[in-house]
């Protein structure tokens, strides 16, 4: 039997594609053919590809009903995520990113809802009790986060994109929040700024108090007078921020440092400011970080420092996967130090 692959067409594959129809077009058997696509770690690179690229040709679909009764799976991955969250925000980008890191297996993805004023554990509780996924994936993470402490009760396979106080046993992915709020005050310090005004996450998530005690710590450290936001968050409203930080710098215009945790918080402070006369880098640094390159084309002298939510994205996708094929297996987790911009 030869193993040369003929190009598909519609009499050889008939109204429905299955396992059968890629067997005979690639000359491996059927069982071969099942494993390659499950991405069965004895079947060899080059056969998954082969396997992969014929499936792709002739619109093979797996029969998710099918596949759960033989292993017991649904091959899908399950990013729950607020609908409050802004996307301009890294949230688009994450979507993208796990996506992304999905495409070359067999899971799919699918993202599933969170409503403001909604039970907190609904979707995991759904996801779980009809096991309409194999494993989660979350952020806006908390040190007592109720989702993980649930998940880790119930057994079910999940990563998150932030770490709770039981990270050192689950799968994460994180950017480091303390180390980013140290840099931003260290190095508005170096451009001789004294006065910094902190728009930090909200402090009922990890990263937000993370981000907080890294400032403070330096302002403490190189004499600064920092203070932090409360009436808003940088995951606040933008007309919100504008209006707040308008009145701040107006209130006290000796402020002459703006840390921001959002690139749009960012940009309604920007506006905030400007909107009374000041400027950014003349007046007002403006320290932030970011998914994709935007906000210097914004403004140029905003200062920034990237966030790679695209390594994050994919990083996750593979913790998921462990997590749901080797759950005895170390969880797989990452933590992305940001370092110090470019003068």
């Amino acid at each position: 039997m030869t193993n040369e692959v003929k190009p598909a067409t519609p009499e050889k594959v008939g109204r429905k594609p299955t396992l059968k129809t890629i067997s005979q077009l690639s000359g491996l058997a059927v069982p071969t053919v099942s494993r390659a696509l499950s991405d069965a770690p004895d079947i060899g690179q080059k056969t998954k590809e082969r396997v992969r690229r014929i499936a792709k040709e002739v619109g093979y679909v797996p029969n998710r009903a099918g596949v759960r009764l033989r292993t017991g799976r649904t091959n899908v991955i399950s990013l729950v995520l607020s609908t409050e969250h802004d996307l301009m925000n890294h949230t688009a980008r994450l979507i993208s990113s796990i996506a992304g890191g999905l495409k070359e297996t067999q899971f799919h993805l699918n993202v599933t809802p969170h409503y403001p004023g909604d039970d907190l554990l609904r979707p995991f509780r759904y996801i779980v009790e009809t096991g309409s996924a194999d494993a989660v994936i979350f952020n806006q993470i908390e040190q007592d986060d109720p989702r993980v402490a649930y998940l880790r009760d119930m057994g079910f396979p999940f990563a998150t994109h932030g770490r709770s106080k039981w990270a050192d046993q689950h799968p994460y992915f994180d950017f480091d929040n303390d180390v980013f709020g140290r840099i931003a005050v260290e190095h508005l310090a170096r451009r001789g700024r004294k006065r910094l005004l902190l728009v930090a996450p909200p402090t009922t998530q990890s990263y937000g108090s993370a981000m907080i005690e890294g400032a403070q710590s330096a302002a403490r450290d190189c004499g600064l007078n920092l203070t932090v936001a409360r009436r808003i968050d940088s995951d606040s409203s933008s007309a919100d921020v504008r209006t707040f930080i308008a009145q701040a710098v107006t209130q006290d215009p000796l402020i002459d440092g703006v840390i921001s945790g959002s690139t749009t918080a960012t940009m309604a402070a920007v506006a905030g400011m400007e909107a009374e006369g000041f400027d950014v880098a003349t007046d007002i640094d403006v320290f932030s970080k970011e998914a994709m390159p935007f906000l210097q084309l914004f403004r140029k002298g905003i200062i920034v420092i990237p966030e790679d939510v695209k390594h994050a994205g994919e990083f996750l996708a593979r913790a998921a996967i462990q997590a749901v094929r080797e759950p005895n297996a170390p969880p797989m987790q990452g933590l992305e130090v940001p370092t110090h911009p470019k003068d």
